[in-house]
């Protein structure tokens, strides 16, 4: 944000309220458990942003498209993206399905508010700003960028307490660098992660991941250039 690259304003849906307590909020009608935000102070909110000119209207939830690497990436393109942090038992449904163009889920785990998550979407998000980064190659190489988890990473010393970095990575082979780093992405994918492997092709994932790690490497070469 101080390079001028992206900014975040925040507004506050209690300026809007609909009574002289604050209120924003309001009981369900059929009755349950929670409170429902209303749609005036949603609305009067939105009317605040200029929401109307191509923006991206994001509401933070856990009945939300989840949230991955290809996902943050769309969303970076967007010159607006406003995003709506719900609380209480959820939000009017006339918000949702009149204003909001996105709803996203950052995991199958339930928060008491979107601040948190919504602090995460801007991360994810603002990583694929030209300019967030050192170079644009250290995204695409990350967990999940390849369509693998990332795979181990070692620095010096080559040898600590006994345990010794993989002869593979200090051999100065890089090709041989290339395949250790492919089989122990899968390895570590298909234990912790085996849904990313459903319907997988390995050699296409394998000339993608060389592609991408290629990429990281021109990169760093033109850096120590």
């Amino acid at each position: 944000m101080e390079k001028g690259i992206a900014s975040v304003e925040m507004y506050d849906i209690r300026d809007h309220p609909v009574d002289q307590r604050g209120s924003v909020d309001d009981y369900q009608f059929g009755g349950g458990a929670g409170m429902v935000l209303r749609p005036e102070p949603l609305f009067d909110t939105l009317e605040d942003v200029s929401w109307r000119e191509g923006a991206r209207v994001a509401m933070m939830t856990p009945q939300g498209r989840p949230l991955d690497t290809a996902y943050a990436r769309d969303l970076a393109e967007s010159k607006k993206l406003i995003v709506f942090c719900g609380r209480y038992g959820g939000v009017d449904e006339r918000f949702r399905q009149t204003a909001v163009t996105d709803e996203i889920c950052v995991g199958d785990a339930v928060v008491s508010g979107g601040e948190i998550p919504a602090m995460y979407l801007i991360e994810a998000v603002f990583r694929w700003l030209p300019g967030v980064l050192g170079r644009l190659e250290s995204a695409r190489s990350d967990s999940f960028a390849t369509g693998l988890l990332d795979y181990p990473r070692y620095t010096r010393p080559a040898e600590f307490r006994g345990m010794k970095v993989p002869e593979e990575l200090t051999s100065g082979n890089h090709a041989l660098i290339a395949q250790w780093r492919f089989r122990a992405a899968m390895t570590k994918t298909r234990k912790v992660r085996p849904d990313l492997l459903v319907n997988c092709d390995e050699k296409i994932t394998e000339e993608r991941f060389a592609e991408i790690m290629k990429e990281a490497d021109r990169a760093k070469e033109q850096d120590n250039g």
